[in-house]
């Protein structure tokens, strides 16, 4: 498994992209993903983490993370193509107050730089949703980054704007930059 090159892609070159749900690390699935979250934080994604990203801060998140999901506090799914290139990941967060069972965290959307605008992920958006009405949850819940393509992704996928939050957090390479919360109710 290794993460696809930088070259820009679209969806048909992706060969046979597919989403798919894990819950193990996968031998080397953790380093494949920390290749996308340096790539996103390099190409400046405020996802938490700031620039430069030390590659074993984010391989220590992705183990963690995957070990999350194996006591099945959160979902974690994976896109990647025939060939078992990472393009991109979504997580549910399950793990939330006995008085929400309801609803759903939506965290961690990445999609690699050379695979966006090609459709994945709206794709992976999609897959999360299905995943959380599998689980049994009517409510998803999530922030991004005021202004960036994830917020127009998400508006134009159907997700309710709540409002925004001015100088929440840091964009990875400095300055601060606002996040806009957004929530999707679920239907059947």
């Amino acid at each position: 498994m290794r993460i696809m090159s930088s070259h820009r892609v679209t969806l048909r070159d992706m060969k046979d992209p597919h989403i798919r749900r894990t819950t193990a690390d996968e031998g080397s699935l953790a380093e494949a993903l920390t290749d996308l979250l340096l790539d996103c934080v390099e190409g400046g994604a405020s996802v938490s983490f700031m620039s430069p990203l030390s590659r074993n801060k984010a391989l220590d998140f992705w183990r963690n993370a995957l070990a999350s999901a194996a006591r099945g506090e959160r979902i974690l799914l994976i896109a990647e193509d025939a060939d078992g290139d990472v393009l991109g990941t979504v997580q549910l967060i399950l793990a939330v107050p006995e008085n929400q069972p309801h609803r759903a965290d939506v965290a961690k959307m990445l999609v690699l730089r050379s695979a966006r605008r090609s459709g994945l992920g709206a794709a992976l958006m999609r897959a999360a949703e299905d995943e959380a009405r599998n689980s049994g949850k009517t409510l998803l819940v999530l922030d991004t980054a005021t202004g960036s393509d994830a917020e127009r992704l998400y508006a134009r996928l159907g997700w309710q704007r709540c409002g925004t939050i001015p100088g929440y957090a840091l964009w990875p390479h400095g300055g601060l930059c606002g996040t806009t919360i957004f929530y999707r109710q679920l239907g059947d």
